[in-house]
């Protein structure tokens, strides 16, 4: 049975939404599960964009059978070849003979790698600025190195204004049954998966992004459709998503906010957490956020500091340093090259109080763009009744930083 949605004329969604998968790459949770988008025009030439993960191969043939009504398949455009697109590639191979592909040059070294086998299928081979016609559609192509992997490339068609963006633009959470971005409450249930989505899988490619964002810049006015291969198609509201898109590249927060994320072995330093939560929303900010960075999972954290100006770091000190999930924690952020952000201290300890002391040198030395304010709370195992006011002190710094 086919289950397919119309983009415009002439374009359908053929994909498929995972609700099977727990661990995307395994590696982030995907409690309300991920799509794969494929898409397929029908023109003089019938052409698919991109295929999807081997577990929902099936699905998407019987898609793909039902659009093409009887017709051959004769093109396919790889965007990207990471295998949650691609490996259901040898299957529609298999299934059209005579089909032809089209990717860039470093795309066909994937294929290699990845073992699809086209001998007898018409490899073509394009470049920036290259165009190709398939009938009453003409599309373009546009290099977008690292974005995030090195051969991807994303198809304007310049007739109907579809993009087909690659994992630009793409977000977790499966689509059942709804397509578009206008068909949803986006603020309210898809902002934080189409941020996890970007801090974790693009965002430590900013730059690239950028890039990528500044070559869209003289075919925006052509861009009707944003067809990624994860979550929702808009053709609506676009300049919504750009700048979504801009502040996350560029390292930007959405809010003036504070996360405070704890890492405690006995509830002390959760206490501490919670003392400056309250001290915070007494003096007024409306936008704070508590995470036991021992139970919420990375991808999480990551999304949220890209949301928010400020994150308090509160840690135990464990075997004179600083606690394991709080040290992980620090080297994602290193890794996915968090920037321009304002970090407040908490530290705790029994004996050698140095998690405070290993932070800072942390974020001093292993990060970029990063402001840690100077006041600094240090608790002794267990917070005392005349420390609030060290809390309130912290709480007023933050909120001076945040005025700034």
């Amino acid at each position: 049975m086919h289950i397919v949605r119309k983009v415009t004329d002439n374009l359908y969604w053929i994909g498929v939404n995972d609700h099977r998968l727990t661990l995307f790459e395994n590696i982030h949770p995907i409690p309300e599960g991920v799509s794969y988008n494929s898409y397929v025009l029908l023109d003089k030439k019938t052409v698919m964009f991109d295929t999807v993960d081997w577990d929902s191969c099936r699905q998407m043939m019987e898609n793909l059978e039902y659009v093409l009504d009887g017709r051959d398949l004769d093109v396919i455009v790889v965007n990207h070849w990471e295998p949650d697109h691609a490996a259901s590639l040898q299957a529609v191979l298999s299934r059209y003979p005579n089909a032809e592909i089209i990717s860039t040059e470093k795309g066909y070294i994937f294929m290699k790698q990845f073992g699809f086998e086209a001998e007898g299928h018409k490899l073509t081979t394009v470049k920036e600025g290259d165009t190709t016609c398939f009938g009453d559609h003409t599309v373009t192509y546009i290099e977008a190195p690292m974005v995030h992997w090195p051969e991807a490339m994303i198809t304007l068609d310049l007739t109907n204004g579809a993009l087909f963006s690659a994992d630009a633009f793409g977000s977790f959470k499966a689509l059942d049954g709804k397509m578009f971005s206008d068909e949803v409450n986006y603020d309210r249930d898809w902002i934080d998966s189409n941020r996890r989505y970007l801090a974790n899988i693009v965002g430590k490619y900013g730059p690239h992004i950028r890039k990528l964002l500044n070559k869209a810049l003289p075919v925006l006015d052509k861009i009707k459709f944003i067809c990624p291969l994860h979550g929702l198609v808009w053709r609506s509201n676009i300049d919504y998503l750009l700048d979504k898109y801009t502040h996350w590249a560029n390292y930007e927060p959405e809010v003036k906010g504070v996360m405070i994320v704890y890492a405690s072995m006995y509830g002390n330093t959760e206490q501490a957490a919670q003392a400056l939560a309250a001290q915070l929303s007494e003096k007024g900010v409306k936008d704070i956020s508590v995470f036991d960075v021992s139970n919420t999972h990375v991808s999480y954290l990551i999304s949220e500091v890209f949301r928010v100006s400020h994150v308090v770091l509160a840690s135990c000190t464990y075997n004179l340093g600083i606690f394991p999930p709080m040290l992980d924690f620090l080297e994602d952020m290193k890794a996915l090259n968090v920037q321009n952000r304002t970090f407040a201290l908490i530290e705790n300890g029994s004996w050698a109080i140095r998690s405070g002391d290993l932070m800072r040198e942390f974020l001093d030395q292993q990060m970029k763009t990063i402001t840690v304010l100077n006041e600094r709370v240090t608790v002794a195992s267990h917070a005392k009744e005349d420390q609030n006011v060290d809390f309130a002190a912290l709480a007023d710094s933050i909120i001076e930083s945040m005025r700034s």
